[in-house]
């Protein structure tokens, strides 16, 4: 996830328009999933579980919708980090997504059932949260208060990314194939996306120019590896594991990038290094507290 920022993130500055950037990336990952459709003999299978899944009320429709949380993340990121800073949008997604991973676990949305919320599963939720609050604190120094209330949409996106989580692993429990789920997310979001990228398009008008380095447009497939990954372990860690230890993996993938390809003006801050480390130890506890359970067995 932190290398797909960082991609989506310069191809937005060159083109001159981040919601075409977070179209293009969701429309690449579905390109590259279509073209692996003919050759994905599981995924195929996949599609049709996941229709009569839907028809026979295994699933409901809207457990179908998790991209719409993508869409409004990257969305989020483009409408309101210029304005609070990446620090104070990463706090708010964090906060939203740590808080309301807890609710998701605890009512079961996610494909393993309700988990109870344990003490080491409570102190790891807290700890992560600390942890990146003393990772961007630099940054959270520098946001104008005036601004504070655009917090709102970082938080509903990172309610919004945990409830994700939780339907992706449904779909791709009730499909059998992570792929599956991962079309499905991806073709929700980019409606989504292109709609809204339309709508901006009347607005403030189209980009400025496209980059000529094919690896700008390389988010795509960085997105299908996260959202495979997240839907199928999301049964045997739960949302609330899985969250966490996206959130350190964003901090490690972070601390490398800056490390050994840093951007513009940026440099590796011991606050930083502070925080995953942090991170890593608030997610051990977390895992305690998790307790083994066997994933639910697919009906074949």
């Amino acid at each position: 996830m932190a290398v797909q920022g960082r991609i989506n993130g310069q191809l937005g500055l060159e083109l001159g328009d981040p919601m075409l950037a977070a179209v293009f990336s969701f429309g690449g990952g579905i390109v590259l999933l279509l073209l692996a459709l003919p050759f994905a003999p599981r995924m195929r299978k996949g599609v049709g579980r996941l229709r009569d899944a839907v028809r026979v009320g295994e699933l409901r429709p809207w457990h179908c919708l998790g991209g719409l949380a993508g869409a409004m993340f990257v969305a989020g990121q483009a409408l309101v980090v210029v304005a609070i800073g990446v620090a104070m949008f990463t706090v708010g997604v964090v906060a939203g997504q740590t808080v309301s991973s807890l609710a998701v676990d605890r009512a079961g949305l996610g494909p393993s059932g309700p988990r109870p919320l344990t003490t080491p599963r409570v102190i790891g939720a807290v700890l992560t949260l600390v942890a990146v609050l003393g990772s961007v604190s630099g940054g959270l120094g520098e946001a104008d208060g005036g601004e504070l209330w655009l917090m709102v949409l970082p938080l509903v996106a990172g309610c919004c990314v945990a409830v994700q989580q939780a339907v992706n692993g449904r779909v791709g429990a009730a499909s059998g194939s992570a792929l599956t789920a991962t079309l499905a997310n991806f073709s929700v979001g980019f409606v989504a996306l292109l709609v809204a990228w339309l709508v901006s398009l009347v607005v403030r008008g189209g980009p400025v120019g496209f980059p000529s380095n094919p690896l700008l447009y390389a988010g795509g497939i960085v997105g299908i590896l996260f959202i495979s990954i997240a839907s199928l372990v999301v049964r045997w860690t739960g949302v609330l594991l899985l969250g966490l230890a996206a959130i350190a993996g964003q901090l490690i993938g972070a601390l490398l990038l800056d490390l050994l390809a840093p951007a513009h003006g940026e440099h590796l801050a011991p606050e930083t290094i502070a925080g995953v480390a942090v991170a890593l130890f608030a997610i051990g506890i977390a895992a305690l507290g998790g307790g083994r359970r066997r994933a639910r067995r697919l009906p074949q």
